[in-house]
């Protein structure tokens, strides 16, 4: 990754002078973000997580005093040509072209693991993961809520399967009662997918771009979850209430304070036993390292429970089970009043992007309007669902959500097939050799040192699984890109200037399209 030699380099200068090993160092070494005031350095190093400081008081005098300390002991090289100090941080600016040469022989070389292949995740154990999301009651339409399981599992999952893990994605149907006898035990027998493929649900899948390695239903689980009562009665965990149902005893001092009923007084099970089944099932099937579930937050209590019971019974891996939770969208209505259905929501963007896409002076004739259509609106759909934390619970405005200009998914799209257009437009030369000293300009340096980040965006989107690190990156990159598309011409400049220019945008456009694809939107190349 192109940040490596240079993070590397840093680090093994500083492992010298604080005689320390240079893999310590390397994630305290982080990328400055750019800034539209003033030019900045390119990496700086925050002196307090490195030094111990030996009295407890890390009083600032100090802290600043040690930093000068160890800026004074630095030296330029051939990869480091200033080094400067600032509050608690010693700056580090990369040679100019060999800056722009290192980040776009980067790009290239690596193609979609750009960023991926970095040194941040070179310790990084690979697992097997299943994740569970989705998950719709077939008997009803496919409510609006699903959308964003829908769309935040299938982050997650392209965000693991990117790093190198092995994924599973799991459909987990609400199907109890029966009503589509297909997708009961008879489904996952029979694996009759054929019949799946004329469900609706199917085709919001394939128009959300999304796929899932296995869907399995709740009744699936029903002759399993009599087990699961089985073992919870014979390790003496279930009690009778007056009631007469049977709840599992979570509470510190064993006396029912807080309790999980796990069966109803006539014998059934309940949601969370059928859950219970399906993951100790799932267990001995993938035998993964991890289990993810994304639902909305109104169901943590349920999952605290679920791995609590797990726990009790004996599965350490319940530990190693993880519940992503996401808030509630409201607002979201079509023209016809409130909406509930996906289909709508979907068919809405649809026909506001085409209204748009013909209302804009800018629109050439597209060969599949109504496809671009689709996919600059689950872009502006994706984009303003993963702006903030997913805990949060958010306000829709479809005005909003499709400008043009502004943080939208609609202004990524644009920036994309901008670029995209560019490069067709500029077809008979795909420049490999450039010469660097032509990417001096503040606009490109600022567009080089952005995209020297992009590794560290997704290490911070890896530990917490919050997409909204990478929605403001791409956001960032659009915007300056925008801007050194308008400064830079490749149009009528020297040729040396336009290859160089063009290679530059090639790299924005190329790292732009990686992240879309994270997201789960498909980049257009025309609108």
């Amino acid at each position: 990754m192109a940040a490596c030699p240079f993070r590397r380099s840093i680090a093994s200068q500083l492992s010298r002078v604080l005689n320390l090993p240079p893999e310590n160092l390397i994630k305290s070494i982080s990328a400055v973000p750019v800034s539209k005031k003033r030019p900045v350095a390119d990496f700086q190093l925050f002196v307090g997580s490195v030094i111990e400081n030996k009295s407890s008081d890390r009083s600032k005098p100090d802290l600043q005093l040690q930093t000068q300390r160890l800026a004074e002991k630095l030296k330029c090289d051939t990869v480091v040509s200033e080094i400067s100090t600032g509050p608690g941080t010693v700056n580090f600016t990369i040679n100019r072209e060999l800056l722009a040469k290192t980040v776009l022989q980067q790009v290239f070389k690596d193609g979609s693991e750009y960023g991926i292949k970095s040194e941040l995740f070179s310790t990084l154990p690979r697992r097997k993961i299943v994740i569970e999301f989705s998950s719709p009651n077939i008997a009803k339409k496919f409510h609006v809520g699903h959308l964003r399981s829908t769309i935040i599992g299938n982050f997650v999952a392209n965000l693991k399967e990117a790093l190198g893990h092995h994924v599973t994605r799991i459909n987990y149907l609400g199907d109890w009662g029966m009503q589509f006898g297909l997708l009961g035990a008879g489904f996952q027998q029979f694996g009759n997918e054929e019949e799946l493929k004329f469900n609706p649900l199917q085709h919001l899948f394939e128009r959300l771009g999304v796929h899932f390695d296995e869907y399995s239903g709740e009744s699936f689980y029903q002759e399993k979850s009599q087990e699961v009562l089985k073992m919870l009665d014979t390790k003496g965990l279930l009690q009778k209430t007056i009631k007469g149902t049977r709840v599992v005893d979570l509470s510190e001092e064993r006396d029912l304070s807080l309790c999980s009923t796990v069966m109803r007084s006539d014998g059934t099970s309940l949601y969370i036993t059928r859950d219970l089944a399906a993951a100790i099932d799932r267990m001995m099937k993938y035998n993964c390292d991890t289990m993810i579930y994304v639902t909305d937050k109104s169901q943590n209590t349920h999952f605290e429970q679920l791995f609590q019971i797990l726990k009790l019974m004996g599965y350490q891996w319940a530990e190693r089970c993880q519940h992503v939770s996401f808030g509630l969208v409201q607002g979201m209505k079509t023209r016809k009043g409130e909406v509930v259905f996906l289909e709508d929501v979907l068919n809405e963007a649809r026909s506001r992007m085409l209204q748009n896409m013909a209302s804009a002076k800018t629109t050439k004739e597209l060969e599949t309007p109504l496809e671009t259509a689709e996919k600059i609106g689950l872009a502006a759909l994706i984009i303003q669902d993963f702006k903030g934390l997913l805990s949060s619970d958010y306000q829709f405005s479809w005005d909003r959500v499709l400008q043009s200009r502004g943080d939208t998914g609609v202004f990524l799209q644009y920036t994309h097939a901008r670029l995209h257009s560019l490069e067709q437009m500029c077809r008979n030369g795909q420049p490999t050799d450039i010469n660097t000293a032509c990417l001096q300009d503040p606009q490109a340096i600022s567009v080089l040192q952005h995209l020297l980040r992009y590794d560290e965006v997704l290490y911070k989107s890896s530990e917490d699984l919050q997409p909204k690190h990478i929605v403001s990156y791409l956001l960032t990159l659009s915007h300056l890109a925008a801007v050194a598309h308008k400064t830079l011409p490749v149009k009528g400049s020297a040729p040396e200037l336009a290859q160089a220019r063009l290679r530059l945008f090639q790299a924005a456009r190329s790292v732009l399209a990686n992240g879309m694809k994270l997201l789960g939107i498909t980049p257009v190349t025309q609108m």
